[in-house]
């Protein structure tokens, strides 16, 4: 049973290494179950998962990786990154993220992004003082089935 009550959350400053989107998932798989958030695991992870790798891939300088929860049963995992460009299909809600064509690896994980949050969102920072800019990417989900979730 958690023992604390919302509003938490955890921030994981992570360096741009093969090996920083692995520590993140198993922090927040750590997080969530010390929260006794564990049914939002598998979704929460995957979310995680999408945005770590694509700040990974697509920038060159460290990342960081934010779980927040303002209310019961429902956590936002946001990642921060340097570059302030927002990638295509978070610009706009309505926006279409066209489907990569058949046979690439690589452009589906938008896809999976927005198809599993509960919501989705980015915010482009200024560099303001301490601030470093950039962006993130953020995408919520909930335990489906208790008041006040989705």
């Amino acid at each position: 049973m958690a023992t604390v009550s919302p509003p938490w959350s955890y921030t994981l400053q992570l360096p741009h290494d093969p090996r920083a989107p692995g520590i993140a998932r198993a922090t927040l798989r750590t997080v969530l179950a010390a929260h006794g958030l564990t049914e939002l695991t598998p979704t929460a992870e995957l979310l995680a998962s999408e945005l770590l790798t694509n700040a990974h891939l697509h920038t060159k300088g460290p990342y960081a990786l934010r779980l927040h929860a303002a209310e019961p049963d429902r956590v936002t995992v946001a990642v921060w990154d340097t570059d302030p460009r927002v990638p295509p299909g978070f610009a706009e809600k309505g926006a279409p993220v066209l489907a990569p064509p058949d046979g690439d690896e690589h452009g589906r994980g938008l896809h999976l992004v927005r198809a599993c949050a509960d919501a989705w969102g980015v915010s482009v920072l200024r560099e303001l003082g301490a601030s470093k800019g950039g962006k993130l990417l953020w995408a919520e989900c909930a335990h489906v089935g208790k008041p006040g979730t989705a």
